[in-house]
């Protein structure tokens, strides 16, 4: 027995060893961080400051590919790479001051006609001083007139739209004109082999910056398009019609629903009713449920319910959840709904209700986390009942263990519970919750567990999960364990 506990120890002490070592590799590079960054955080890339989310501009076409063309022997290449390492360092001034010498002194370069484009898009990443943005509207214009063959051409066309609608949101009546054109121009192309619909979709978004009762009549010509080229557009525009916030807008999206060939764009419709208020949204969510057996319709039908507060979008949440004549699926994204996106008393009261009439092990698990993110004293005290009562399902007790460890029930109730389970999967599965904790107490119980239960894979549990912790009381144990 004591041989294998021992190995239990070493195996804990490995991860420290291994942790301990990949840590000290991180931080051994100049300028690492050494503290253990989220898988989130770590992905996360960061904005530029002075842009808003809806107005970021992606890499170029040019400069999709791991290696930029370079021309060292070209006369204008060395200021070239010094305006790009400039920008590379976000200083977006001097980029396009470097950017438009090189056109300026080298109108005949190989460089010269990406240079305007580099110089716009810098001076629309700073943005901040005044003129900036016609500056780099005027610099795309010159690019489009003296360099057609540009490898940036129709990235900076996508760009010109962007900036027009910036323009257009700070009150530039001749920029909102242009956005007009150019939105009405795009209703009526069709996408070449060659086009990624770039500009059809810039000039899209860009009605965004537009009052609703300019952008409403374009949105419709979108929408009343049945030719296969404007799917895209259409599955655009069903999200740009919810942004108008009106009851127009809403009813737009309605005769979409019902009316638009394509199924994507008619689910789109669906789910964008979530962001259009009033009780003629909710009514027509509710016929949708009743009416198709489109699953997927219906599963966004009811995620647009969820967001809507009215009192009515409730009751019909509730009555899904309790439908007999729905699926198990529907019913569980409306069980799910109920507790993440309202979380109110009467909800916990409804769940708790409910929880006793379903017979699917599934649902009894989804209702639980369900009711768990609702803040009430009574929901703890339900979730702990259901983890003592051995007439439950193992799995659905564990989950309600799991969901009370998550920071609802205190940890004082949690460790009570331990010498009162006498499934051995129950408590393996509280020291597991209690591991999951911070406080000081939820360590103490673990070293007790460790120290002086009488069941060996109990002690083996409480050693491992201690070992991931970085608790000097915890090394102690270890080490008068191994020494004993």
């Amino acid at each position: 027995m004591r041989n294998k506990i021992t190995i239990a120890l070493v195996a804990t002490l490995s991860v420290w060893h291994s942790e301990a070592q990949s840590q000290g590799e991180r931080c051994s590079v100049p300028g690492a961080q050494c503290s253990v960054a989220s898988a989130a955080t770590a992905n996360r890339i960061p904005r530029p400051a002075n842009r808003t989310p809806n107005t970021e501009h992606r890499a170029p076409h040019s400069l999709r590919s791991d290696v930029e063309v370079m021309h060292p022997e070209d006369p204008a290449d060395s200021l070239y790479r010094a305006a790009r390492s400039a920008m590379n360092r976000g200083e977006y001034g001097r980029a396009a001051a470097l950017f438009r010498q090189v056109t300026e002194r080298f109108p005949k370069s190989e460089y010269a006609g990406d240079a305007l484009y580099w110089q716009a898009f810098a001076l629309y990443r700073r943005g901040t001083n005044d003129g900036d943005l016609d500056a780099a509207v005027r610099a795309l214009e010159a690019q489009s007139k003296r360099y057609p063959k540009s490898s940036t051409l129709r990235d900076a066309q996508a760009l010109l739209v962007r900036i027009r609608g910036e323009l257009a949101r700070s009150g530039d009546e001749g920029a909102g004109r242009q956005i007009m054109r150019d939105a009405e121009r795009a209703t009526l192309k069709c996408a070449s082999d060659d086009d990624d619909d770039d500009m059809r979709i810039a000039a899209l978004n860009a009605l965004q910056q537009m009052d609703a009762d300019q952008a409403l009549p374009i949105l419709k010509e979108v929408l009343a398009r049945r030719d296969a080229c404007s799917i895209a557009l259409r599955r655009k525009a069903v999200f740009l019609v919810a942004q108008t916030n009106t009851e127009e807008g809403g009813e737009l999206l309605v005769k979409v629903i019902g009316s638009d060939p394509d199924a994507e764009v008619r689910r789109q419709a669906v789910f964008w009713l979530s962001e259009v208020p009033g009780d003629r949204a909710v009514a027509v969510l509710d016929s949708i449920l009743r009416n198709t057996r489109d699953g997927d319709i219906q599963e966004k039908a009811i995620f647009a319910l969820s967001q809507h507060e009215s009192s009515r979008a409730r009751v019909l949440l509730r009555g899904i959840a309790e439908s007999g004549s729905m699926t198990e699926e529907l019913r569980s994204i409306a069980i799910f709904a109920i507790g993440h996106h309202s979380g109110s008393r009467e909800d916990g009261v409804f769940l708790r209700s409910l929880y006793p009439k379903l017979t699917s092990e599934r649902l009894r698990e989804t209702l639980i986390q369900s009711a768990a993110q609702i803040e009430s004293a009574d929901v703890r005290t339900w979730l702990l009942s259901i983890v003592k009562d051995e007439k439950q399902q193992l799995e659905v007790r564990k989950k309600a263990l799991f969901w009370a460890g998550q920071n609802v029930s205190a940890v004082s109730d949690l460790i009570n519970l331990y010498e009162g389970l006498s499934d051995q999967e129950m408590r393996e599965q509280l020291i597991w919750v209690l591991s999951d904790r911070k406080e000081t107490v939820a360590t103490d119980k673990l070293i007790d567990i460790a120290r002086n239960d009488r069941n060996r894979e109990s002690r083996k549990k409480a050693i491992f999960w201690l070992g991931q912790q970085n608790d000097p009381r915890v090394k102690k144990l270890l080490l008068e364990i191994i020494n004993q």
